[in-house]
């Protein structure tokens, strides 16, 4: 496993979602935000786009997963991959607060609990409903990462549930998996990544939502 190998943060229009560029031996995004064009152009600073392999979406929600059907255009190789109670929201949504969105077909629909062996590293898909129904986290045990969507954010904050297919009970039940993990490092889908303390985020995540909920 290449011990250096870190995920570039990629910060996207519209709405600021986090993108992640996983430079390994297989390379990937977490997510594409709703500029293809912008994510090319970043991407291509690192790799060739087209050699990106997978595209894992967290969710479908239009600020992460709208660049989706202009990259596929460009580069079909590339392999989306999206939990399956995530489909029925891709496909109502062709206008998400008044922006366009493309519905797509994905290439690979998961359960949770599949793992994605990238080379240097292995992803963990986990289920975790509650933002939406079918919101993802992605977790690389070995370095503690966790990739968590709009789940759980740093400083205690947590993903909203007024949005078609949000519940606040999935969510909170959602965040108690994912504070069962050994985290050392949390990258989530708006904001600041926390490194070496992710642990501690989530669990002040879960008190806030217990109390807010």
């Amino acid at each position: 496993m290449n011990s250096d190998i870190k995920p570039v943060q990629i910060v996207t229009p519209p709405l600021a979602a986090n993108v992640y560029l996983i430079l390994s031996e297989v390379p990937a995004l977490i997510d594409t935000g709703g500029d293809a064009a912008y994510l090319v152009d970043e991407v291509r600073r690192y790799i060739n786009p087209k050699d990106i392999a997978y595209i894992f979406l967290t969710h479908s929600h239009f600020d992460h997963a709208s660049a989706v059907s202009d990259w596929k255009g460009w580069f079909e190789d590339t392999r989306v991959v999206i939990h399956e109670s995530e489909m029925a929201l891709v496909r109502s949504q062709v206008s998400f607060f008044g922006v366009k969105f493309r519905p797509f077909e994905p290439d690979i629909v998961v359960r949770g609990g599949e793992r994605f062996d990238l080379g240097d590293i292995e992803l963990e898909i986990i289920h975790t409903p509650g933002h939406s129904p079918g919101s993802i986290c992605l977790y690389e045990k070995e370095k503690k990462w966790l990739f968590s969507g709009d789940t759980v954010f740093a400083h205690g904050s947590f993903g909203r549930v007024d949005l078609p297919g949000g519940s606040a009970y999935e969510l909170i039940e959602s965040i108690k998996k994912l504070s069962n993990l050994d985290v050392r490092n949390l990258y989530p889908g708006h904001e600041d990544v926390v490194i070496g303390e992710g642990n501690e985020h989530i669990q002040r995540s879960l008190r806030f939502a217990k109390m807010f909920l």
